[in-house]
């Protein structure tokens, strides 16, 4: 064997053996700090309890803390709790005294937080303790099973839904607001999203209901203004084909509402109506016209291609003029084309809302409408922090918010 392969064979067997090595030696390293650190905290615990008490077998007649033995307590770590042995110490007349780092150490609880987060990537309450890092035997652990990490998903979700329909949106600059629906079942939730002048979007509030009816639009935008939302300027309001909810719209804001209908569900409502064959040159031609960007071109070209369709798909004609002239109200604003092309359709809302339908598909079965709510709130709320990125499109909406405030209402279609 020449000198050469033989110096490559020894630098395969030497990495093919620091492989291995390198495992163990993280292994070793991670368990090493886990026991040391839990020793730690025994060690200054007993420091603390010492400094209040003095030291064991050295009774201080004018000492005003004595010592408690010692009890099984638990402190968080990785995503479970694990038991450590917690000096105790009283005062002479009895009380438990509290020992500072434990004060410290045992208000922090991020479990309820790390439930949160695992459940929001995917994982499920029976793979729990599987996606969390494996401590030293000796360690011993609780808060794993299933029905403990459930729990602290539910608490979890509880508080973030109560924080986000207490949200006070008074201090938000506005420029849009949409509002969509999200199925679950035979249930809805109502959702308002807002667009502030930054281009940020913000959850602005939720409602569950069997139906989306009237009153549960008008409850919902009560619930907004009751919060904070303006009614004394011009709004963007961006909605889908519903009555309820265009009425809702008109009957509160009135003439400081601009209606824009989405364009997407426009042309979905049309060419549903269509043989299959014609839908996409029906759809094509409602796109071209949409992007003409000129609100009297698109009627034209609008009402000319109802006229076509009028003889043979009578329904489909219809559909298209019902609310047409709301589906250009973005087009007499002169707005930016890529942020006129995000404002004229609710797609922005329905893809922070797919985030809620990928984490719903794991629940097999829905209890009541306050769970609905719940996992709603946490999907929609982890959206929103994350930002989708459709919200480079929006950076120029401060032009939206000029546009808004000089605007006069373009058109009011009777309700």
């Amino acid at each position: 064997m020449r000198k050469s392969d033989r110096r490559t064979g020894q630098e395969q067997s030497g990495a093919q053996l620091r492989l291995p090595l390198r495992e163990l030696v993280r292994e070793a390293l991670f368990d090493t700090v886990i026991v040391s650190g839990l020793e730690y905290v025994g060690d200054v615990l007993e420091e603390e309890r010492t400094a209040l008490c003095g030291r064991r077998y050295q009774h201080d007649p004018q000492g005003e803390a004595l010592l408690a033995g010692s009890v099984v307590s638990s402190l968080s770590l990785g995503g479970r709790r694990v038991k450590v042995e917690r000096p105790r110490a009283r005062s002479v007349a009895g009380r438990e005294l509290s020992l500072p780092s434990w004060e410290a150490w045992s208000a922090r609880d991020p479990l309820e937080q790390r439930a949160m987060e695992q459940m929001l990537v995917g994982v499920s309450t029976r793979r729990y303790a599987r996606s969390l890092e494996a401590l030293p035997s000796e360690v011993r652990v609780r808060g794993i099973a299933k029905s403990a990490v459930s729990e602290r998903f539910v608490v979890g979700t509880t508080r973030r839904l109560t924080a986000l329909m207490q949200r006070k949106l008074n201090g938000l600059q506005l420029i849009a607001v949409m509002i969509d629906v999200v199925h679950f079942a035979d249930q809805v939730v109502l959702a308002a999203i807002g667009i502030d002048s930054g281009g940020k979007k913000h959850v602005l509030g939720l409602r569950e209901g069997a139906t989306e009816n009237v009153a549960s639009c008008k409850a919902v935008l009560a619930d907004l203004i009751e919060r904070g939302l303006p009614t004394d300027r011009t709004l963007l309001f961006v909605i889908d084909g519903a009555k309820a909810l265009h009425r809702a719209v008109s009957d509160i804001f009135g003439e400081r509402a601009l209606i824009q209908r989405c364009r997407e569900r426009k042309k979905r409502n049309v060419t549903d109506a269509l043989p299959e064959r014609m839908g996409a040159s029906v759809r094509s031609a409602m796109t071209q016209a949409y992007a003409t960007r000129d609100a009297q071109r698109a009627t034209k070209l609008l009402e000319n291609l109802a006229r076509r369709l009028e003889a043979d798909h009578p329904g489909a004609a219809a559909s298209l003029r019902e609310g047409l002239e709301e589906t250009l109200t973005l087009a007499r604003l002169d707005l930016p084309e890529t942020l006129e092309r995000v404002l004229s359709s609710t797609n922005l809302i329905e893809n922070l809302f797919s985030r809620v339908r990928d984490l719903a598909r794991r629940v097999k079965r829905w209890q009541g409408g306050t769970m609905i709510l719940r996992w709603t709130a946490a999907g929609a709320l982890e959206a929103e922090r994350t930002q989708l990125p459709q919200n480079r499109r929006l950076s120029r909406t401060a032009e939206a918010d000029r546009s808004l405030t000089r605007s006069r209402h373009p058109h009011r279609s009777p309700t």
